[in-house]
């Protein structure tokens, strides 16, 4: 009896430990392609399932912008400062996410149905693709600036749940384009079910701020209302004027859910 128990506590033990290394692999795939920083060359790498774990990067991304902001409080005027931060996030991702809301303007503004994924297949930005960026990046800006305390809170937040909405956009709606870079995506989040764990997640670790007091519960509340809400309102929109989304419009969901929660946390506060 002693030798099955301990033959079944070694199989157990075995499928956690490849369970943990898979899953590690997947976070490592996910790091590199959302970001621009490396991992070891010796790490395992995945990419089939990244955007199952796209929040958990999110709030790292965020973590890393949260210790710049530090960093830079220590005699950088708050302005500077958040001007500063929302551009290292840029550098981070590589503007990943803000070339496909530009992209995104640049079709959206085609009358043309049939030429739009054309127009936003193009790597040349338009006029209406620039008039997004300036938007976007002034909107981030201005919210941050008006954030005098838990900046660190509203830049995780932030981050998380705009690649939250994502995982949303990519679970709800067809993907346009077969042969897309994105295509992948779909297949690792066939349906809205598979957003959930990460949203559970996101609203626990809200709730243990709240609980810890490292924020108030308006925040906590904020922070999830316009996260959830913003990303099923530009998600169902996009997919209104598209007839679905692209690896594009996974892109600019990630920013207007950002700039929403940077301004919902702006007006509380």
């Amino acid at each position: 009896m002693n030798k099955l128990c301990m033959k079944a506590m070694g199989q157990w033990i075995k499928a956690v430990a490849q369970t943990g290394q898979r899953q590690w692999a997947l976070l490592n795939g996910a790091w590199l392609f959302y970001t621009c920083l490396p991992v070891p060359r010796n790490w395992p790498v995945q990419f089939g399932q990244i955007a199952r774990v796209a929040p958990i990067v999110g709030a790292g991304l965020g973590g890393c912008q949260a210790t710049i902001d530090w960093g830079l409080g220590l005699g950088i005027p708050l302005f500077l400062r958040s001007v500063l931060v929302v551009l290292a996030g840029l550098w981070l991702t590589g503007g990943l996410h803000l070339d496909g809301a530009m992209d995104t303007a640049d079709g959206l503004a085609v009358q043309d149905d049939q030429r739009r994924l054309q127009v936003m297949a193009d790597s040349n930005a338009g006029a209406f693709g620039a008039m997004v960026a300036i938007a976007i990046l002034l909107l981030k800006v201005a919210a941050l600036t008006s954030i005098s305390h838990t900046r660190w809170f509203a830049l995780i937040a932030a981050a998380a749940w705009g690649r939250w909405g994502q995982q949303w956009a990519i679970g709800n709606y067809a993907y346009l384009k077969p042969q897309g870079k994105g295509a992948f995506h779909k297949q690792a989040i066939p349906s809205p079910w598979y957003t959930l764990p990460c949203a559970g997640g996101l609203g626990v670790l809200t709730i243990v701020g709240v609980g810890m007091k490292w924020v108030t519960w308006q925040y906590g509340v904020v922070t999830a209302a316009v996260g959830i809400g913003s990303a099923v309102l530009v998600a169902s929109w996009l997919n209104h004027r598209l007839g679905g989304h692209t690896g594009d419009t996974y892109g600019a969901v990630v920013e207007w859910v950002e700039v929403a929660v940077l301004v919902g946390l702006a007006c509380v506060g």
